[in-house]
């Protein structure tokens, strides 16, 4: 009984052929892209000895995010979504093969991994959303859940492994070699990719245009339910996400290879959440739990921060990763759940916006804290302070957010999807 409670649900991997495919496929890809995801930074810092500029990576990331998960929600509901999201693969994996020779060069250029953490960002925003809007089509409505739980293991094991390995490379071989390493693993993505069915757009779906980016805001805008779990996410992050300073709080804790612990430690929390993750099916109360996990996320953040001992710093960060697990958890099934299919794409624009905005600009804030007298531990714990004010300030601010009830939301949806459908045109 105990394990039928709180395991893994495993039903959408043994029902859906095309969600075994997509989940395989992006935890391989996934592995290698954290190993590129730590290597960048860490490069940066390298040449530059300055956490303000491996800070500034992150805003190379949000300004062309700004724009293009826009374009990327309008297209994921104009056009087949399983080849947006393949076709960004095929971009990913050229761009990585541009690290790898800017690192065989004799003098690797600054300005390239600046402009390819900009390029990056551009195709993620073209591809997420597709992404996301498709995997509500692979598997039943009862089944989202378990869905989200699952895709969140794939990402969570590839965020656990992918630094761990990234560290211990990045300290016995030449960087060249690492991001080889994340360009072979593209090609498990790309063959699983191609066995995917096609996710054809939704009937009538509307033309890519100004009009219907606008009508995505408006519709986020007139759903307090879906505002709350963006604002709560990237005050989150914004104050709580210390990753700029990580290359730097290793050379306090041990040492590049102390590096790929400190990225891995929240997806050991992160991991453990989502193994037993059974019991997130049976809560309805979705709003307050993002809440909660919130704030506990901010805990460890302060903990992190005042800890002098890695294996302490380990812990509170794997605690926090727990919680943010906890709430990526709810906020998937509130945005599942409760945004009809025609308007999928571009709402997970928008989500996207929401979960990637907050650690960019949270590496900018780090950064610029870590120069003033707090250094880089007071950067991080103050940071976790402010987290946890922020998130008791849009809990007292958003009362339909707090008392969202996601049976009343799974209805509205079905609602809308059928209006859409029987709509005279």
């Amino acid at each position: 009984m105990t394990k039928r409670r709180f395991g893994l649900d495993l039903t959408p991997l043994r029902t859906s052929r095309d969600f075994r495919l997509v989940f395989t496929g992006g935890a391989v890809s996934g592995f290698g892209s954290f190993i590129t995801y730590v290597t960048i930074p860490y490069q940066v810092a390298k040449l530059t000895d300055d956490p303000l500029m491996v800070g500034l990576l992150g805003v190379c990331e949000l300004v062309p995010l700004l724009v293009m998960a826009f374009v990327g929600g309008a297209l994921a509901d104009f056009l087949d979504r399983r080849l947006l999201v393949r076709g960004g693969e095929f971009a990913l994996a050229g761009l990585c093969g541009i690290l790898l020779l800017n690192a065989l060069s004799h003098e690797p250029h600054l300005w390239l991994l600046f402009v390819i953490a900009a390029l990056t960002a551009t195709v993620d925003g073209l591809q997420r959303p597709a992404l996301e809007a498709m995997l509500p089509r692979l598997v039943r409505p009862e089944e989202l859940p378990a869905t989200m739980a699952m895709s969140s293991l794939g990402m969570q094991v590839a965020q656990l492994g992918g630094p761990a390995v990234a560290g211990l490379l990045i300290a016995s071989v030449d960087l060249w070699l690492v991001y080889a390493f994340d360009l072979l693993t593209f090609a498990a993505s790309v063959i699983c990719l191609s066995l995917v069915k096609a996710v054809p757009p939704p009937p009538d779906a509307d033309r890519p245009s100004l009009r219907s980016v606008v009508t995505g805001l408006r519709y986020a805008r007139s759903r307090p339910e879906l505002l709350g779990t963006y604002l709560v996410d990237i005050n989150a992050m914004f104050f709580g996400m210390p990753q700029a300073l990580y290359p730097f709080l290793a050379m306090q804790l041990g040492g590049p290879r102390v590096l790929g612990l400190l990225y891995a430690a929240p997806s050991v929390g992160t991991l453990i959440a989502t193994l037993t993750s059974g019991w997130t099916g049976r809560v309805h109360r979705h709003g307050l739990m993002v809440i909660v996990a919130a704030a506990f996320w901010g805990v460890g953040i302060v903990g992190a921060g005042l800890s002098g001992t890695l294996w302490l710093t380990l812990f509170c960060l794997a605690f926090a990763g727990g919680a943010d697990m906890i709430s990526g958890i709810f906020r998937s099934i509130m945005w599942s759940q409760t945004i009809p299919d025609h308007l999928r794409g571009r709402l997970a624009g928008i989500e996207m916006l929401s979960y990637t905005t907050g650690p960019m600009l949270g590496q900018l804030r780090s950064g610029l804290m870590a120069r003033t007298r707090l250094g880089v531990g007071g950067s991080i714990w103050v940071g976790g302070v402010l987290c946890i004010v922020g998130t008791l300030g849009l809990a007292l601010a958003l009362p339909q957010f707090r008392r969202y009830n996601g049976e009343d939301g799974l209805a509205r949806k079905q609602a809308e999807d059928e209006a859409w459908l029987t709509r005279t045109p």
